[in-house]
């Protein structure tokens, strides 16, 4: 299977750090957040079907990819503000709907509930916060020097790494590993990984407390949230789902079948038609729930009434 080729990314400044994204489309503003230790390549499928109704911002979280790491440690608020001093930077100053993959997911609740007049939607993608367990290959991060001597960039772990995120190996594709190696082997890449990875864990798994704390603050809050799993995700398990459901009642819902860590990937058109039902009735719902007929922050026009939105970046 081939991977569709991206387009040149460009580069923004961000706290006077040069940062990779890319931008396309128009309409209300989209932001994709990929996980820990990957790239905005990881939205590839996702942006580019996006980008026909949407104005859409994949990028690179700092000390990942094309982006300098941030001078501040690689925490999750750290990660969480950088995202919104991203905004800041390329003029999307109304709502967005933030869509995060693993890590991403985590940052993105992490926004929502530091600055929820940002975020107009959730979509939190196999997403990192709603339970202790991960791959062994993450935990055994935590132990120190053993992380850093297993993050030795190679053409085998690279391959490893891909394989282990796709229920179908075809997505492993050598574009994919060879881009893998060459982000890893990147100055600052395993510095960044052990950091984050360090703050969000140990080797019994994802901490608890930043879990709570963040998934106590989210339930509070009133904006529309959709989750998505894969059921053969070898990363995150798919009981977390069920987590995800008993924590957020009020989230909508769905498990991939035959699929990975990557649903935005190995089910992309799925996800996408599924993408764009939920923000083009999630406003709507909430606002029947609570007896406001007024049109949702953020949803998406009808076809043909769709007014570009011009932020810069």
């Amino acid at each position: 299977m081939t991977a569709p080729v991206a387009r040149r990314p460009r580069h923004v400044t961000v706290d006077g750090r040069r940062v990779c994204h890319r931008v396309d489309g128009d309409g209300p503003p989209v932001v994709l957040l990929h996980g820990i230790g990957r790239t905005l390549r990881d939205f590839t499928e996702l942006h580019e079907l996006l980008a026909d109704r949407f104005r859409v911002h994949s990028v690179d979280l700092p000390g990942y990819g094309g982006s300098l790491p941030m001078v501040q440690p690689c925490t999750l608020p750290a990660l969480a503000g950088f995202v919104g001093r991203y905004l800041d930077a390329v003029g999307v100053d109304g709502p967005a709907h933030v869509v995060g993959n693993s890590l991403g997911g985590a940052i993105a609740m992490r926004l929502a509930a530091s600055e929820p007049a940002r975020v107009a939607s959730l979509t939190l993608v196999n997403s990192a916060g709603f339970g202790r367990e991960v791959t062994i290959a993450l935990r055994l991060l935590a132990l120190r020097p053993l992380g850093r001597l297993l993050l030795r960039p190679s053409r085998w772990a690279a391959r490893r790494a891909e394989l282990s995120l796709f229920h179908d190996p075809a997505f492993a594709t050598a574009e994919r590993v060879a881009y893998a190696l060459e982000v890893a082997r990147l100055p600052y890449a395993a510095r960044v990984m052990l950091e984050t990875a360090h703050h969000l864990g140990t080797f019994r798994g994802v901490s608890a407390q930043w879990r709570e704390e963040l998934l106590s603050e989210v339930e509070r809050l009133d904006i529309p949230t959709f989750v998505v799993w894969g059921d053969r995700d070898l990363i995150l398990p798919a009981s977390h789902l069920d987590a995800a459901r008993a924590r957020l009642p009020r989230a909508r819902t769905h498990l991939f079948r035959n699929c990975g860590h990557m649903p935005q990937i190995e089910c992309a058109e799925e996800f996408h038609r599924l993408l764009v039902d939920f923000w083009s009735t999630a406003g709507t719902d909430a606002a029947a729930a609570s007896g406001d007929h007024a049109p949702p922050v953020g949803a998406v026009p009808p076809a043909g009434d769709r007014p570009a939105v011009a932020e810069a970046g």
